[in-house]
């Protein structure tokens, strides 16, 4: 079998998602020929120097069908001529009857799309995401005839029906999943749990080297040396923003701190709202989206990283944030909440400080302690990049999936 895989991906390139980009890397270095199928074009202004890196081809699906109706039209009639046609239509009815929404219709559409302009030489379809990107390829796959794989992370997990979750599981070759929590969840969903994999994302610790520089003393007793607390993330509910703000206007207000925010996001003008409401807003620094390089020389300069992860209104939470592995890499402790698989990467007290999500005064005692002890910080700190370093390295990851690539290539 050719071994060209077709990499279906929600959006291409993220700058929120470098953990599937190092993974593509990781893989096109391990020997895969990849293709990348995009559902959506690129909305952010910059890219990570990585993205320039991956050497795969970009195909761009048509993001809203009415947008470009004769290449839908094309690939409808190109496939009604396929057996495989009539068997992904089976499978599509009984899911627009249980989702019966625009968006099922666009995702049978773009399924469509990518069976009639299937990437030449490609033998194998592999989604990032086992809600819509997993859709497609189901659909993809039942007519064409070619197998397909998911990569299922945590927003697509938490948010999706139990009976699409299962019927994906059930239908796909192998699936694997970067938390435990997430695991136990698809294991219990899938008609052969043994093909359910956990696997940590992992970082590449060529990119984020050791940092052989000095912090801070700070104590938080100076005005003049106040110690920084780093925060990365978009401002979605699920990062928990509004609960770090609350935190940090509980502290002291003898304390000297501040805060530097990385991210973009919708909610960002609440947050800057909110953070005048608490009096807070002149400690804070509101740095927007930023290319992973600018991410780096911020964890270098920080005394500190908080993340105060939640469970958001509509199930949706973080798998292992990959912005902790990070910071934790270069020796900067994190202050974080016990959410999903955060404690798979952190030990309170050990490598780091947790606590319970949605609790602003537990949060500002975790930063307060932190924030007053240097030594502490240190200590945590270097715990913190022993673990990453032993245990959290991509190249453990790339093995793993190019290992299950294998196996399947191993059988036709």
């Amino acid at each position: 079998m050719h071994r060209k895989v077709a990499v279906l991906l929600k959006g291409y390139p993220r700058l929120s998602e470098t953990f599937i980009a190092q993974e593509l890397l990781g893989l096109e270095r391990a020997g895969l020929d990849l293709v990348l199928v995009s559902m959506r074009r690129p909305t952010d202004k910059k890219r990570h120097p990585i993205h320039d890196e991956i050497r795969a081809p970009v195909v761009y699906l048509p993001e809203y069908l009415h947008e470009e109706p004769l290449r839908v039209a094309r690939a409808a009639l190109t496939g009604l001529f396929r057996p495989g046609f009539w068997r992904a239509f089976a499978r599509f009815l009984p899911d627009l009857s249980r989702d019966f929404s625009r968006n099922r219709f666009r995702r049978f559409g773009q399924a469509l799309v990518l069976a009639a302009e299937w990437p030449k030489g490609a033998g194998w379809l592999h989604a990032h995401f086992i809600h819509t990107p997993a859709s497609v390829a189901s659909y993809a796959s039942r007519i064409t005839g070619i197998d397909w794989t998911c990569s299922a992370h945590a927003k697509d997990i938490w948010t999706s029906a139990g009976w699409d979750l299962a019927d994906k599981l059930k239908h796909a070759r192998w699936a694997v999943t970067c938390t435990q929590s997430g695991f136990e969840h698809l294991r219990g969903l899938a008609t052969a749990p043994e093909q359910v994999h956990l696997s940590y994302h992992g970082l590449d610790l060529d990119r984020f080297a050791p940092f052989h520089g000095t912090r801070s003393d700070a104590d938080g007793s100076d005005p003049q040396q106040p110690v920084l607390i780093a925060s990365v993330g978009r401002a979605v509910e699920k990062k928990g923003f509004e609960t770090l703000l609350e935190a940090l206007a509980l502290l002291p207000a003898g304390l000297a701190w501040r805060l530097e925010q990385v991210g973009g996001g919708d909610r960002l003008p609440q947050l800057k709202a909110l953070a005048e409401r608490l009096g807070i807003a002149d400690r804070i620094a509101w740095k927007g989206a930023l290319a992973q390089e600018e991410v780096l020389a911020l964890y270098r300069r920080a005394d500190l990283f908080a993340l105060a992860c939640r469970i958001a209104g509509d199930g949706d939470r973080d798998g292992l944030p990959n912005v902790l592995v990070e910071a934790s890499s270069q020796r900067l402790p994190c202050v974080s909440t016990t959410v999903s698989g955060i404690p798979e990467l952190i030990t309170d007290g050990e490598d780091g400080l947790l606590v319970p999500p949605e609790d602003p005064q537990a949060l500002a005692a975790a930063l307060a302690r932190a924030i007053g002890d240097p030594a502490l910080r240190k200590k945590l700190g270097e715990a913190a990049e022993h673990r990453v370093r032993r245990h959290f390295d991509h190249h453990s990851s790339i093995g793993q999936l190019v290992g299950l690539f294998e196996q399947e290539w191993r059988k036709a």
